[in-house]
């Protein structure tokens, strides 16, 4: 399949985008790249969901806002997708921003077992991250790791041909993390070039090389490195086919893994790869779990991706 037909647009600020949709669901966070487009985009019905991962304090958020609470990301988000009046026919959009990554993932798990054939997804740009390579995404501090609910694969005890597709991006101590989990797999990442700005692949490279340990190898510079725009959820698809048809022509796979770690329009890739090709058989999603995000990571916004997502 070319994930490359699926439609996508672009923007240079939140109120040329086109669309009107029954539901608008954004992530609250303190970005600029969030709030703006909340506030201009059309909706029928628009909701604020907050996390308990960015430690809002009620008076702190929108009012009318959802504090979602759970101990993983299925029971964090059925609460509120139950009550949410989401129907297969319903007009949905996601703004993916400021979601947290498994969250994200497993939305999009209950929109396509709720018969949604098609939404739309959101993704901003920033215009620069805050401490430039030093900029912290998360605490680090992993609870666990383990498959994301709804991608959890049947796997095979032989681990002899596993392999591991992370897509790499400055969370450098989870990227080591997922790495070291899953010691006897093939290590393959997956860099964001072209990157959202120019200066940000190196900011990428050079946090990615410190788990390059973990990996096993010289980060960016082996045949085990891919590149996949960081802004295209569909061609970050066609890299994972390729990377796991690359790999099967050469030998049978026991077990493949997939870990999102880069921009959210990656995740939304690597989503849309295993719905559609990898749900049956010995596949996972999996993550490194932390109780804690920053709450604001990026000044500015420098353009708008609206995708249009068809699902299985």
């Amino acid at each position: 399949m070319d994930y490359s037909i699926f439609y996508k647009d672009d923007y240079t600020s939140p109120d040329q985008v086109n669309g009107h949709w029954d539901y608008f669901i954004s992530a609250f966070n303190s970005s600029d790249r969030v709030n703006n487009v909340f506030d201009l985009v059309s909706a029928d019905i628009k909701y604020w969901l907050v996390f308990p991962e960015y430690g809002f304090q009620p008076e702190e958020v929108p009012v009318g806002s959802h504090f979602l609470a759970g101990n993983d990301e299925a029971e964090c988000m059925l609460g509120f997708l139950r009550q949410s009046g989401i129907q297969a026919h319903h007009r949905v959009c996601i703004d993916i921003t400021g979601f947290i990554r498994p969250h994200l993932i497993f939305m999009i798990c209950w929109l396509h077992g709720s018969g949604v054939k098609t939404f739309d997804a959101i993704y901003s740009e920033p215009s620069q991250y805050l401490k430039k390579e030093d900029t912290t995404f998360s605490d680090g501090k992993v609870t666990t790791i383990r498959q994301v609910k709804g991608f959890e694969g049947q796997h095979s005890p032989d681990l002899s041909n596993d392999i591991l597709i992370i897509g790499s991006g400055y969370d450098d101590i989870l990227i080591s993390q997922v790495a070291e989990n899953k010691n006897n797999a093939k290590k393959i990442q997956i860099f964001g070039l072209p990157s959202l700005r120019p200066e940000f692949y190196q900011q990428n490279i050079l946090r990615a090389e410190l788990a390059s340990e973990s990996v096993g190898r010289d980060t960016g510079e082996h045949h085990n490195s891919y590149f996949a725009p960081a802004y295209d959820p569909f061609v970050t698809a066609n890299v994972i086919a390729e990377i796991i048809n690359k790999e099967r022509s050469m030998k049978q796979l026991s077990n493949i893994y997939l870990c999102p770690l880069a921009t959210k329009a990656q995740v939304l890739g690597f989503t849309i790869f295993y719905l559609y090709e990898l749900s049956e058989g010995g596949a996972s999603i999996i993550f490194p779990f932390c109780n804690k995000y920053a709450k604001e990571t990026s000044t500015g916004v420098s353009r708008i991706w609206k995708y249009t997502v068809e699902l299985p």
